[in-house]
């Protein structure tokens, strides 16, 4: 009896220290379930916020594409007014030039009017001349045509110089040469624009005589034959001495 009684209480100690045992691995269990919960919630919100980020990234470059495009219109439109009123102002001065010379007439007193008229003449004006900067950036510009022959990014940089230094010796270089690259391009139109601008407004300048020559050859090549004679023949009058007068006289003699 007393044996059995031995064993019984042993028995119990064991079972009570196994229970003991087995709750501890249960806990752990489940806290080790609860930390790989708050894990993987972890790791979803950050994905979704990742997610979300490169969502915004994408659209901010769309809206900045289409701002450039914009920025990239305007600026066009822009240049395009700027030739476009030179252009007008070119016109308004030929149809004076033409209203002060008259339209021809034997009488004597269309005569003596026409003495009285004040004839256009040109007048004489000092150019800036240009820093070492403005000088440099020129030069630049220059290479962009003459070697690399760039000419989308020369008419662009054409456009900044004159922008950033107007009313310079180089500044009429810089109309004169966007008229050389729209030439070549050839976009005739607006090298016509940019040649008048050169022999309008410019006209005491270095570059004024070949800009005239200029817009000859622009009107030959759109197939306007008496408008480009009209050209050649004003630049031999007008600057007899000059080199571009010589090519004038041969287009004129080859007619």
């Amino acid at each position: 009896m007393r044996k059995l009684l031995v064993a019984t209480v042993a028995l119990a100690v064991s079972a009570g220290a196994l229970a003991q045992s087995s709750t501890p691995a249960y806990q752990n269990n489940q806290s080790e379930a609860r930390r790989q919960s708050a894990g993987n919630q972890g790791n979803a919100e950050l994905f979704f916020m990742i997610e979300r980020l490169q969502q915004e990234v994408r659209s901010l470059r769309g809206e900045v594409e289409e701002q450039r495009h914009q920025l990239d219109r305007l600026t066009r439109q822009s240049r395009e007014r700027y030739i476009d009123l030179d252009q007008r102002l070119m016109e308004l001065s030929e149809q004076q030039q033409q209203r002060g010379s008259g339209t021809g007439g034997s009488g004597s007193s269309t005569a003596a009017a026409s003495s009285e008229r004040p004839q256009p003449q040109t007048v004489s004006q000092e150019y800036r001349q240009p820093s070492a900067e403005e000088r440099e950036t020129y030069e630049r510009i220059q290479t962009l045509i003459q070697q690399d022959k760039a000419y989308d990014e020369a008419i662009g940089e054409l456009y900044e110089f004159i922008n950033e230094y107007p009313e310079g010796d180089l500044t009429v270089n810089a109309y004169y040469w966007l008229g050389e690259v729209y030439l070549v391009k050839p976009q005739l139109e607006q090298a016509k624009q940019a040649f008048t601008i050169v022999a309008t407004r410019f006209q005491d300048h270095r570059k004024a005589p070949d800009a005239l020559y200029k817009l000859g050859v622009v009107h030959d090549r759109m197939g306007e034959k008496d408008q480009a004679e009209r050209y050649m023949e004003r630049v031999v009058n007008q600057y007899g001495a000059s080199q571009a007068a010589n090519l004038a006289k041969k287009y004129l003699g080859a007619g």
